[in-house]
């Protein structure tokens, strides 16, 4: 099975919140697991602000970030930002009243689909945008 995350799936598997738990022993049963290159800025900029106000330890700042971008580097399979794509999301984005980088990544996510030959789902913890990807066709997982 192949999973999308969005940036707030992401985020929870470095910083833990309640669905932390089940979200990491789901990912176990995953062959790969993909998200849009913007998810990079995305989450840093969100690692970067819990650690600003002071919600993690400058020691585990510092360790969660090499953990990420060894996992950006390794795990991942990532789906880049072409014209087409952003065409997409602008489209997705007025059917859907999405912001612009929910957009993309529903966009991302329903391409990323159509080349699957495996089982596909997609997560975020966003409702408005769950509620869209389910309306294209996506099989949510949160």
């Amino acid at each position: 099975m192949t999973i999308y995350f969005d940036t707030s799936a992401l985020v929870k598997l470095y910083i833990w919140e309640p669905e932390t738990p089940a979200l990491i022993t789901h990912i176990k049963t995953c062959s790969t697991v993909t998200t849009s290159v913007i998810a990079y800025a995305e989450c840093r900029a969100a690692f970067a602000r819990k650690n600003r106000e002071s919600k993690i330890a400058p020691s585990r700042y510092r360790d969660l970030i090499k953990s990420f971008d060894h996992d950006w580097e390794n795990s991942f399979s990532l789906t880049e930002v072409s014209e087409s794509l952003v065409r997409m999301a602008g489209q997705l984005a007025e059917k859907h009243a999405l912001r612009g980088f929910d957009a993309i990544h529903l966009a991302s996510a329903s391409t990323f689909q159509k080349h699957q030959e495996e089982s596909f789902e997609f997560c975020a913890y966003d409702e408005k945008l769950n509620k869209a990807a389910r309306k294209e066709g996506l099989i949510v997982r949160i």
